[in-house]
C-alpha cells in the first residue's frame, strides 16, 4: 500500500515545478534533479550547515557515523551512507520539501514557503535554509558512503 501511494506520489509530480518552494525547481520523480543554485555545493560547508544549531541542525534528529557533534538523533533515519542510497536529486528533494514524499512526516519542509503552519511573522515566505544551504548538504550528504 505504501509503494503504491509513493508510485502515485511519484506519478503526479513528474515533470511539473512545485510553486510552494522558495524558487520554483522542477520535479521528476521523487528528485529535483537541477542544482538551485545552478552550481554544485560545498561538502565542508554542508557539514557545517548539517551540524550547527544556528543553520540546518539536522543532526537534531539525524545521526552519522564518525560526525564529530554532540547529541545526534534518532528520531529520523541514520544517514550514514545515505549517498549509495539516494541520488544528489533525491537528497534535494528530502531537504527542499520532504512532505511533498511523504505528507505526514516530521521532518520540516527547508526550502518551502507556502502551506506551513505556525509560521513566525518574520519568517513568512522565508525559508528556513537557503538555496546555497540545501546543495551544500546536498554536496556533504552525497559523498557519505557506508
Amino acid at each position: 500500500m505504501a509503494a503504491l501511494c509513493l508510485l502515485a506520489a511519484m506519478t503526479a509530480c513528474n515533470g511539473h515545478s512545485d510553486e510552494r518552494l522558495a524558487r520554483p525547481a522542477e520535479i521528476d520523480g521523487d528528485a529535483i534533479t537541477a542544482s538551485l543554485t545552478g552550481e554544485p555545493g560545498d561538502p565542508l560547508r554542508g557539514r557545517e550547515v548539517f551540524a550547527s544549531r544556528d543553520q540546518g541542525h539536522c543532526v537534531l534528529c539525524h545521526a552519522i557515523d564518525g560526525l564529530e557533534a554532540e547529541f545526534q538523533g534518532n528520531v529520523g533515519p541514520a544517514l550514514t551512507g545515505v549517498g549509495t542510497r539516494l541520488t544528489p536529486g533525491q537528497i534535494r528533494l528530502r531537504i527542499a520539501d520532504a512532505q511533498m514524499i511523504w505528507p505526514q512526516t516530521l521532518m520540516p519542509s527547508y526550502y518551502r514557503v507556502s502551506g506551513l503552519n505556525q509560521v513566525a511573522a518574520e519568517y513568512q515566505g522565508e525559508p528556513a535554509l537557503t538555496a546555497r544551504q540545501i546543495e551544500d548538504l546536498v554536496a556533504y550528504l552525497s559523498r557519505l558512503e557506508n
